[in-house]
């Protein structure tokens, strides 16, 4: 059976909606039975954007919706025309895009759709909407009853990474580092990528310090916390092998030796995989129990409402996602 994915138009003011409208022009559509979930008219703004134009029919989502001539919509009105507010910021939009994240999450948990794929969010909007969380992937972990492990993990033509900490000011990240959270991440990760498709993932945690410490002389996180957390890891049969010097190891996944990395702070993997494809990489919701994906690009501003946006990295977004439905049903029935 084809995966059922539920599409969101992402933050209105952005790039969003134009993408939608893209990647329903895209042949990976044809792989799944597609659940458009939003404003009808933030949808055919997108299509004004990009000069496209798609049959769109509302649907009764409780209904046997993968029936619907066209393309399947669960309409909703979270906002007026006239809020959308191009390359603003606004609460209208984050209200918005929380409105319909919100359903989407409905549906997974009502086993209307089997993923998520969302267009970017804007955090400030989501904020000035009183989100309540630092981003959305601890919103949705909340609104899903996830009380494990979570962390956006990111990939960029089959280069993956992990997070032992995210969102947190750069001082912090050393006492932030322990065993345990080394170890989550280095699950979590080892998890997604064989539910993506990886039949023994390959992966390498990085170092914290330059050089991975110098044997001590620029910092000892290496030797009492991350060496042996790696150690603990390989023990159980894991493919991991680490610390490895942040400045080096992503050379190794360009070459094809590693799957992924497990980073110890935001920064350390996200300018790698951005310098080697910003519009192409993609950001996977870690932790959930259902697959969430996104474009790892943010809402352009800049170039919203000119027709100008790339859709590679949602389509991508959209393919992983399919990917890892399949897995996941193999991964159940097993």
């Amino acid at each position: 059976m084809s995966p059922r994915i539920g599409l969101i138009p992402g933050d209105p003011s952005g790039i969003g909606p134009e993408l939608v409208a893209r990647l329903l022009a895209e042949d990976c559509i044809a792989e799944a039975e597609v659940l458009l979930i939003g404003d009808r008219h933030v949808f055919e703004l997108g299509q004004a954007q990009a000069g496209l134009s798609h049959e769109m029919t509302t649907v009764d989502a409780a209904a046997d919706w993968t029936r619907a001539d066209g393309l399947a919509l669960h309409e909703m009105q979270t906002l007026t025309p006239d809020e959308v507010v191009l390359a603003e910021s606004t609460e209208a939009s984050g209200r918005s895009t929380l409105r319909v994240l919100d359903q989407a999450l409905d549906f997974v948990q009502q086993g209307v759709i089997d993923a998520i794929v969302f267009a970017p969010f804007n955090k400030a909007s989501m904020h000035m909407a009183g989100i309540g969380h630092s981003d959305e992937l601890h919103y949705m972990a909340e609104k899903l009853g996830v009380s494990g492990y979570i962390s956006e993990l990111n990939t960029l033509d089959g280069m993956w990474t992990s997070r032992v900490t995210s969102h947190i000011a750069l001082k912090d990240v050393a006492d932030a580092i322990d065993a345990h959270r080394i170890e989550e991440a280095t699950h979590l990760i080892d998890r997604t990528l064989r539910r993506a498709g990886y039949a023994r993932p390959r992966i390498a945690v990085a170092a914290l310090n330059p050089h991975a410490g110098d044997g001590g002389n620029f910092g000892r996180e290496e030797i009492e916390v991350i060496e042996p957390a790696v150690r603990k890891l390989a023990g159980g049969q894991m493919a991991v092998t680490g610390p490895l010097p942040s400045d080096t190891v992503f050379l190794k996944v360009t070459r094809g030796e590693i799957d992924a990395v497990v980073t110890m702070y935001h920064d350390q993997g996200q300018i790698a995989l951005k310098l080697l494809g910003f519009d192409r990489g993609v950001t996977v919701q870690g932790g959930l129990p259902v697959p969430v994906t996104t474009p790892a690009h943010g809402t352009a501003f800049d170039i919203a409402g000119r027709g100008e946006a790339d859709v590679g990295a949602t389509r991508a977004a959209f393919e992983i996602a399919c990917r890892m439905v399949s897995n996941w049903e193999q991964e159940s029935a097993a």
